[in-house]
């Protein structure tokens, strides 16, 4: 996964790689890897936050959240899950750094019961970062049901 998207309305610059260990079935648990690539991750960031869109009614556990970094696990502070404003927010311990290979990886997560695609957009805050304003860095086009 995700394979080819042609028709999408995201620029392909924007597009970020992710797999699912379960293959997306509908209905079904699951596990979310969302990959940022080196070249997204301009600056030093201290939050990820995942928005989905209202289409995805699936659930998440917020309990069972990693955060890889250049492939090894790093602490996490807080993951709060804003259901209302369909926003997930990850608060690192201590910020990953720039240049860095990052992966969310999302577990015992409940994929919806329909097929769709699913646009969830990563969002980060940087340290230092006076106003703490999600900066947008890319978009995860999440495919259930083989669409």
């Amino acid at each position: 996964m995700p394979g080819i998207t042609v028709f999408s309305g995201i620029d392909r610059e924007n597009q970020l790689s992710y797999y699912l260990d379960y293959g997306g079935i509908p209905s079904r648990p699951d596990r979310y890897h969302l990959k940022v690539p080196p070249r997204k991750m301009e600056l030093a960031v201290s939050e990820f936050a995942v928005s989905y869109p209202e289409s995805f009614t699936g659930t998440f556990d917020v309990d069972d959240v990693r955060v890889e970094v250049d492939g090894e696990t790093v602490d996490i502070d807080e993951v709060v899950w804003d259901e209302e404003n369909r926003l997930i927010r990850i608060y690192l311990t201590e910020p990953a750094p720039a240049a860095s290979n990052v992966e969310l990886v999302f577990s015992n997560m409940r994929n919806p019961r329909s097929s769709g695609m699913h646009y969830f957009n990563c969002l980060v805050v940087s340290p230092g970062d006076s106003t703490a304003l999600l900066r947008y860095i890319g978009t995860w086009i999440i495919s259930i049901g083989g669409v």
